[in-house]
């Protein structure tokens, strides 16, 4: 029987497990270093924290759900839906939580977990299903060690968070900010919103799903998959716009240009962005403008260049008293498994082998790592529609990979058919929007290491199918 560990329960290592195990392979693990399976969904519970891709794509296409309540649903809904799904394949009893593996080595025959505590364990297969949004960045800042209010991260919210009355600084304007601020401006005595660059935004289309709505979802299944294709067809006109197609992008330009104009008010020449759109990830909010023109919020833009013990300064001279201090400041995406510590074949470390930037077959095998597999690796970051279509698709070929180590041994790709791949992935990438900012898509040598050059179709078509011929025997 195949040995199979999956590293990471969130939405890429509970996909394919359940795939896996649903082609008859039953001899899986899952490791999760949490306490709970969720991945982002689990460590994300900033107020306002919400899905910004439409509940009927952001979901299994084997497990569609019937009772979001809204379009955008929020974080608690997507980690009750992750919970149920792990029951409903039944993972449970797979699952080995609070166990961090801190090691990988390839015997030869096989791969030998070293986990937290120094238990080991033999697989002879493994998927690295840990995510590119796991481990937050927090930016060093001169005098932060000074600083005595209460700290956060928005990955690390601290639960018995009373931001009653207070006056919080939020460092960072991307996709958790937007959504943190606007929660908080009811509560917080004031809030000071310290912007490094401005994002392009497009409204968040949110509806209700009434009872009405959800219950024929349950009698009528096909609704859903009719509301699945609708919203996969809204993403393929941004992913247009995102990709270059001139059309698709001054339309998409135009409506987050008429957003500004409607909602910021005062405000538009501080928030209207100075790079190309999609350069960074386009954002979907209905009230982030309106949480910046509130009495109590101040947006500025002037660099930080110091924290006191209470207080944050700024390159314009101003100083501003903060009591909580939150880091908007999103993850280190381009820092693939670290810090699990990987040794293929003959010795071979993947941090020397991604030294120069990480890079994989399809994102999902590398070269003289023989039957280790990646969900969500390399170059198949989605900057226009949902992740789980790339899992999904990162799932179903790694079951095709599995099915052929088990009836003839080992496989390892080719060292020509990924650094094929690779090159062609970065010539494609070199004429991206991502090359025109920083933006954490990038190495500081300038390499996308990240995101998948194409549309979401061709990602599918080209995982598809496995190709024998792409693989070694070790």
């Amino acid at each position: 029987m195949t040995r199979i560990a999956v590293i990471g329960a969130g939405f890429g290592g509970i996909a394919v497990a359940h795939l896996l195990r649903r082609a008859g392979f039953g001899d899986v693990t899952v490791y999760e270093r949490g306490d709970d399976v969720g991945g982002v969904w689990r460590d994300n519970t900033y107020p306002g924290c919400a899905c910004d891709i439409p509940a009927p794509l952001y979901s299994y296409s084997f497990a569609l759900n019937p009772d979001w309540s809204q379009r955008f649903p929020p974080h608690d809904e997507i980690l009750g839906y992750l919970r149920r799904c792990t029951d409903a394949f039944g993972l449970r009893p797979q699952l080995h939580l609070g166990t961090a593996v801190d090691s990988a080595q390839w015997t030869g025959t096989a791969w030998r977990l070293t986990l937290a505590g120094g238990t080991c364990a033999e697989y002879d297969v493994i998927v690295a299903a840990t995510g590119q949004l796991s481990r937050p960045v927090v930016p060093r800042i001169p005098g932060a060690g000074a600083f005595t209010g209460i700290v956060a991260h928005t990955a690390r919210w601290p639960a018995d968070l009373d931001v009653t009355g207070k006056s919080i600084g939020v460092i960072g304007t991307g996709a958790s900010a937007i959504q943190l601020v606007p929660a908080l401006a009811d509560r917080a005595a004031r809030i000071t919103v310290f912007q490094r660059s401005a994002p392009w935004t497009l409204p968040k289309p949110n509806r209700r799903y009434g009872r009405v709505r959800r219950a024929l979802n349950r009698r009528v299944p096909p609704l859903m998959r009719a509301a699945r294709a609708g919203t996969l067809l809204l993403t393929w006109v941004t992913g247009r716009a995102v990709t270059g197609r001139p059309i698709a992008r001054r339309f998409v330009r135009a409506v987050s240009a008429g957003q500004r104009y409607v909602q910021a008010g005062r405000l538009r020449p501080h928030v209207t962005p100075d790079y190309a759109m999609g350069c960074k990830r386009v954002l979907f909010t209905s009230g982030w403008y309106r949480a910046l023109r509130r009495s109590n919020v101040t947006l500025t833009t002037a660099d930080i260049q110091q924290l006191t013990a209470g207080t944050v300064l700024t390159a314009d001279g101003a100083e501003h008293r903060c009591d909580v201090l939150v880091y908007a400041t999103g993850f280190a995406a381009t820092e693939f498994l670290i810090p699990m510590a990987v040794t293929g074949r003959d010795g071979r470390r993947l941090e020397d082998e991604w030294k120069d930037g990480a890079y994989a077959h399809l994102g999902i095998t590398v070269p003289g790592f023989p039957n280790l597999f990646l969900m969500y690796g390399p170059n198949t970051n989605t900057g226009n529609t949902s992740v789980v279509y790339f899992l999904e698709a990162q799932a179903r070929y790694i079951v095709q990979a599995v099915r052929a180590v088990a009836e003839s041994g080992p496989l390892e790709v080719r060292e020509d058919v990924a650094a094929a791949f690779d090159a062609e992935m970065q010539r494609r990438l070199a004429g991206s929007v991502w090359t025109g900012c920083t933006n954490w898509y990038r190495t500081a040598t300038g390499r996308i290491v990240t995101n998948w050059p194409g549309m979401a179709s061709e990602y599918r078509a080209r995982t598809a199918r496995l190709t024998l011929s792409d693989f070694v025997r070790p």
